[in-house]
């Protein structure tokens, strides 16, 4: 029989891994990165969409549209089929990735404020303002908005923007909040992951990862995994609130900005030592390791049997489970922020501006 948190991390699972929207930075909830469905058994380059400054978050993408934040201080909502420009809104310049839940979309930029807009067309519903520099973006739990901030604080917002809990941390919140069940799992600068109660904002445990933390967690099953600026990757049973393994880059003092994405086996995540690895789930050992022309900042995504990956190189990977590259596509710029997926379609920013849509021409 399943546990608690086994069943609710199961059924949040079946809530998106079988849908095609990618709602928001790793895809779901739990920020995990993975879809089950199969992927294009070779991409094509579909379209590309030209902002005027630099794409360092996800899209998001949700019936047919990529909702993509620039350091041109806009919002873009790109139609997937044409990548003709359906609207754009000045809001701040945006490193962050948008969020969507409802008929709503929510984004914040480097000025510290958080933006409420209608999603169909762009119209700011409120606006929420923190002390700091907003680099991840927003989860939810029923109609709570969850957003990290520089200022060293985890917001709890109501749906009409107005505060319910704030907890402060000791150092800048990087990453987006996972959520599974009525926690929340933050992992931020003052190297701790913090467990919180959602509803009440009270913080359940606290577990040294003995590093701070620039990367979003990832969540599967009854484990939690996320990197460190101090060059490891770390495994925690959430169940009983100890760290089951580390792993350690072999080349030192490279830091994982990068978020993991989790099969049943495998932890897949990018380094700054310009490596991606695949890390054994269970005895925490590299399975193997990828290595690229430059750092990997990028998150990787699964659908399927295949992994989906950009570089600082400048190019975009297509990789199979077992760590061989199957395509790759040189793109105009380095590529910071993560991939997203949708209908057949893979969708990523670089930091000349640029949306690239790959996808089958066939289909």
């Amino acid at each position: 029989m399943m546990s608690p948190l086994s069943l609710l991390v199961f059924l949040t699972g079946l809530n998106s891994q079988y849908v095609s929207d990618w709602p928001i930075f790793r895809g779901d909830a739990a920020q995990d990165g993975i879809r089950l469905e199969k992927s294009p058994d070779k991409l094509e380059q579909l379209w590309k969409y030209s902002t005027k400054d630099s794409i360092e978050g996800a899209p998001a993408i949700v019936e047919g549209v990529a909702y993509v934040g620039s350091y041109d201080e806009h919002l873009h909502a790109i139609d997937i089929k044409t990548g003709n420009l359906k609207w754009k809104v000045k809001l701040g310049p945006i490193k962050s990735s948008p969020s969507i839940k409802g008929d709503r979309i929510y984004v914040g930029d480097v000025d510290g404020k958080l933006y409420c807009l209608e999603l169909k067309t762009g119209n700011k519903i409120w606006t929420f303002e923190t002390n700091g520099e907003i680099t991840g973006g927003a989860n939810f739990y029923k109609d709570l908005i969850l957003i990290g901030s520089h200022d060293e604080t985890l917001y709890c917002l109501e749906a009409n923007g107005k505060k319910k809990w704030e907890f402060k941390a000791n150092g800048p919140v990087n990453g987006v909040p996972s959520v599974v069940g009525n926690r929340t799992f933050v992992a931020g600068c003052d190297n701790n992951l913090h467990i919180i109660e959602i509803e009440t904002g009270a913080e359940k445990a606290a577990i040294d990862l003995g590093g701070p933390c620039g990367a979003t967690a990832a969540i599967s099953g009854e484990e939690l995994f996320v990197g460190t600026m101090n060059n490891e990757v770390i495994a925690v049973d959430l169940k009983k609130e100890k760290i089951n393994w580390r792993f350690a880059a072999p080349r030192r003092q490279q830091a994982f900005y990068s978020s993991a994405a989790v099969t049943d086996s495998l932890v897949i995540v990018g380094s700054r030592d310009k490596k991606l690895y695949a890390i054994d789930r269970r005895k925490g050992e590299a399975v193997w390791d990828f290595l690229t022309d430059n750092r990997v900042d990028s998150s990787p995504i699964i659908v399927g049997d295949k992994i989906f990956i950009g570089s600082l190189d400048r190019t975009f990977y297509v990789l199979d489970l077992k760590g061989t590259k199957l395509q790759q596509f040189d793109l105009d710029g380095a590529i910071i922020g993560s991939p997203a997926y949708s209908d057949g379609k893979i969708l990523l920013g670089t930091d000349k501006g640029t949306v690239f849509c790959f996808g089958s021409k066939k289909l």
